[in-house]
Parts: C-alpha cells; structure tokens; sequence
C-alpha cells in the first residue's frame, strides 16, 4: 500500500468492510492511538506518520478509511446533514469493539477531528484518554466553504481527480461525498460546538497558521466551550494538513502530548482484569 508500512487488512463492520492499518503494539498490549482522517482522506494518506508516532509514543497506531474513502465499501450518497454524527456515534463504538481497544487516545484531523469531538461530547467512554485534534472544524465558516467551492472547480479543471485515484477506489464518489455535502445550502448551520463542553479528558488543538479551511475562530471557540484542560499547539507556515506540511515540528508536538497524558500520568495503562 502506497504511503506507509505497517499491518494492513479490513475490519468487517455491519454489511461494510473498512481498510486499516496496524502498527506497533496491539491493543491488548499496549495504549492505543487511533487515527481518524480527513474529508479526502485515507488510511493510506497518513503515509508514514503512524509509523513515526508508533515509534515516538511506544503505542499501537490504527489508522482506517472511513466509508467511501480509500478502499473501504461504498459510501450512499448524497450524505445527510448530519453524517459526522453518523460516524462517531454508529461506526467509530463499532471500530474500537472490533480492534478490541483498551486504553488510549483519539487522533482526528478536519472531519476526523469533528468526528472525535462528537464521540467524546457524547459518549462516556472511559478508555479514551485524551484527543488531540488536528485543524478541527466545530462550526462552518465562510473561509472553510470558500476553499471547498474552489476545490470543485480544481476537481473540474485539473488533475485533481488522477491524484485521488492514488488513494481511494473511486476518486469521483469520494470527492462528491465530501464537497457536495458542505456546500449544501442546509450544512451551513451545522454547529458541535457544545460537544466540547462535554469532553472530560485533555484536548490538543494542532493548527497551521496558514490554514486554508479555517481560522482561529475554531480555536477560541474551544477556549470558550472546554471545561477540560487544553492546549493549542500553532505550527508556522503550515496549511491545514500539518502533518503533512510540517511533519517533524507536528509528529514531536503530538507525541509529547500523547506521552505525557498516556505514559507520565499513567493514563496509558492497560487494565490487566480486563
């Protein structure tokens, strides 16, 4: 698989199969950090950055493409207003009870992070001990619809599409899926900023200062909804992948997170009557 190393397969979750990729420790091993992507994205588009936090944190990475993304089933489209719900609340549970997660952390960049602050605004679930979120969105900004209209007319009037087809099994499904739905006059009001204030573990918040999708509105609103401790991490010159566009400044800011929450406050510890 393009991208990375690691352990890769499908998880069988109701009628779809979703592609993944295992590193490092398994779940009934070690702590576990498990990667959620962004609205493009893919397991594969990690690339080696699980490979690389595996070995920086020493926990397990499991990294997976949602529905429609990557190799993984069909997505049904149009997708609902309320698809991220969708995913964190129905598929993300199924995910971690079929990888047998234990301990560890949520990783979530974009719709990924989205989709992570919605399960733990959520859902109590104890073994998850910390979020870090990278170029999150809580509410629809007009910046963030603007550069998804001008990624429609790159889908249009470029390679776009050919370069999608590297990561994912239909490139013109996944896009749709994606771009269609946020610019749905009814997506505007979309708002899980309350979530936040749900959250009782501590948050990361990595953000480039040149993101495309985004401003530091997403930023001060989790400063004003987070009871839980927070840290916002800004990454210069970076887009809204830093991960990508900044990759060692962002893989060692994580992993210090991960490995203070995870490994110096004992979070990380697995239960053994478990």
């Amino acid at each position: 698989m393009a991208g990375g190393s690691g352990e890769t397969g499908f998880l069988a979750i109701g009628e779809a199969r979703l592609e993944t990729r295992r590193v490092g420790p398994a779940p009934d091993e070690a702590a576990t950090i498990v990667l959620l992507h962004e609205g493009l994205g893919a397991a594969a588009m990690w690339r080696d950055f699980p490979e690389r936090l595996a070995a920086a944190t020493g926990c397990g990475v499991l990294a997976y493409s949602r529905v429609g993304y990557g190799r993984s089933s069909p997505a049904a489209l149009p997708r609902a207003v309320g698809y991220m719900h969708d995913e964190a609340l129905e598929v993300l549970p199924a995910v971690l009870k079929a990888i047998g997660f234990r301990r560890g952390m949520l990783l979530g960049h974009s719709d990924g992070a989205s989709i992570a602050t919605i399960y733990l605004g959520s859902v109590q679930d104890h073994r998850v001990r910390g979020l870090s979120l990278i170029a999150p969105h809580f509410i629809v900004e007009d910046v963030t619809l603007r550069s998804i209209a001008a990624a429609r007319d790159a889908f249009a009037a470029t390679d776009l599409k050919e370069r999608l087809a590297r990561w994912h099994a239909d490139p013109e499904a996944t896009f749709r899926g994606w771009n269609d739905i946020w610019l749905d006059p009814a997506f505007a009001a979309w708002d899980i900023s309350e979530a936040l204030e749900y959250i009782r573990v501590p948050v990361q918040i990595v953000q480039g200062t040149g993101d495309e999708y985004g401003t530091a509105r997403q930023i001060e609103i989790a400063e004003e909804r987070c009871y839980c401790p927070l840290e916002v991490e800004w990454i210069d010159g970076a887009g809204h992948a830093p991960q990508r566009d900044r990759p060692e400044e962002t893989l060692a800011r994580i992993a210090r997170f991960a490995r203070h929450v995870l490994r110096d406050h004992g979070e990380g510890q697995l239960d053994t009557a478990a």
